[in-house]
């Protein structure tokens, strides 16, 4: 039996400001117009005989997750959700589920292990490249996925081979580091893709890292286990116990010191994407080497790269440029420089610039919010509530809000009164009203909140009831 995991983590600060921590890397809408994790999901469910993919990621992106799995019209899969209250690298990410895996499905099930923040062009050359990696794990051997390099990239890690054999894990050189390595023709790319037996993962670990095989087995086993129905099953892991699992990846725990290694040489069209400059090539290009999303004009530019939101971006007479514009912050970096990125999400971040983590568009388990504006004393929201959604019951301290309807028909609970609102409909929240709205359509509902009061922070909210389970 093979189980794919795909793990879901990590910011993506090189693509700020698209990637953020409420909103990381895996959740990026590709050329075809869905996410790298819907993507890596759809590759995975592919594969012959694939009844069941575990899905390990942070708790607060559940519901995020399974909206994009939703998406997915093929053969339905049965969904295992391990949800890391703290992210604490590769390694345990990889420990936990080959020990939810072996107590599941038994050790010597076969686990396809994918990063979900990946793009691969070529599925029957994964697919092939996924067979040979399945042969050598049902001999035991930890598989691991060699990409032959196009040039010199300072982004990848890289693997030194011996024909098939791993001769040592490289991590990400300098410039000249990165072209020796080409010239030599004895290094690959480290995709970070693995192949192999769960119960092969937990001796190496046993072996090699007993403290990260502890801890995270002892938060599978701890963790609190939910069966929601509908193929969907999730599994809380215990923070007490994942915290004290060591930070480190599985490179560094487990791959730099065992001898079972065998390297597939992929050609899969693949690349991390972790970039601006390499998102860029994903997508077409015109004569000049221009690519974008959005509404975008360049006149008398080359090579450059705009991602426009929600406005028109202009380029006149300039190259080399790449251009992401959002809501509320537009990056303008070389792409030549793209690396440098993460420097400035870093400085973000020590400085404690809330751009580095939140983002004006909120996603929750019944849809999403978008900030439009605000000032003292007042927010303007848009609220969508995909069909089926129903925020939960509920009352604020600081603020009073005022509905109004511009899509769809909401059903409102406002203190003592039940309403029913069409579109151009509204209604006045008294601050302290025990309030709730749901989408009982099949379209999504769409309405303008706009809300008053000294504090308006989304931390002000006391929860009765919650279909969703946060009450």
């Amino acid at each position: 039996m093979i189980v794919p995991v795909i793990v879901s983590g990590g910011v993506g600060s090189r693509l700020w400001p698209a990637s953020r921590q409420s909103h990381p890397k895996p959740f990026l809408h590709m050329e075809n117009g869905k996410s790298l994790l819907f993507n890596t999901y759809a590759r995975a469910a592919a594969l012959n005989d694939i009844t069941d993919i575990v899905t390990i990621t942070a708790q607060d992106s559940s519901f995020k997750t399974i909206a994009e799995y939703e998406q997915f019209h093929g053969q339905p899969m049965t969904n295992h959700l391990l949800l890391e209250p703290m992210g604490r690298d590769t390694a345990a990410a990889a420990a936990a589920a080959a020990s939810y895996v072996a107590d599941r499905f038994g050790g010597d099930t076969i686990i396809l292990l994918l990063p979900a923040d990946h793009l691969i062009v070529d599925d029957a050359g994964f697919q092939q490249a996924v067979a040979r990696a399945t042969k050598a794990a049902e001999r035991g051997q930890v598989a691991t996925f060699g990409l032959e390099p196009d040039g010199p990239e300072t982004g990848y890690g890289y693997i030194e081979v011996d024909g098939e054999e791993a001769v040592r894990f490289v991590e990400k050189p300098d410039l000249e580091t990165a072209q020796a390595y080409v010239d030599s023709g004895q290094y690959l790319w480290n995709s970070g893709m693995f192949c192999f037996r769960a119960d092969a993962m937990i001796e190496a670990m046993q072996a090699h890292c007993p403290e990260v095989l502890t801890a995270s087995r002892n938060s599978v086993e701890t963790g609190e286990h939910l069966d929601l129905g509908a193929r969907h099953l999730e599994i809380l892991l215990d923070a007490d116990a994942f915290s004290k699992a060591p930070k480190i990846s599985l490179d560094y725990a487990v791959m730099e010191k065992i001898s079972n290694i065998s390297v597939i040489r992929a050609n899969i069209g693949w690349s991390d994407v972790g970039t601006w400059s390499s998102l860029s090539q994903s997508h077409p290009s015109d004569d000049q080497g221009n690519a974008s999303i959005g509404d975008a004009m360049l006149i008398n530019s080359t090579n450059c790269f705009v991602s426009a939101e929600d406005r028109l971006i202009a380029l006149v007479g300039v190259e080399d440029l790449a251009v992401i514009d959002t809501r509320d912050a537009t990056l303008i970096v070389n792409k030549a420089r793209s690396q440098d990125v993460k420097i400035l999400f870093e400085k973000l971040k020590s400085s404690g610039h809330e751009a580095h983590a939140s983002f004006p568009t909120g996603y929750r388990p019944w849809g999403s919010y978008t900030i439009l504006d605000e000032g003292v004393g007042y927010k303007v929201k848009r609220i969508e509530v995909k069909p089926g959604g129903c925020l939960s019951l509920q009352s604020h301290k600081h603020r009073s809000e005022h509905w109004t309807v511009v899509q769809g028909i909401a059903h409102v609970v406002n203190g003592e009164r039940q309403l029913v609102l069409n579109p151009n409909e509204s209604t006045y929240i008294e601050c302290g009203n025990i309030h709730r709205m749901e989408n009982r359509g099949s379209e999504p509902m769409t309405l303008i909140e706009v809300q008053t009061g000294n504090y308006l922070g989304e931390d002000d909210i006391m929860r009765f009831e919650d279909i969703y389970g946060r009450s």
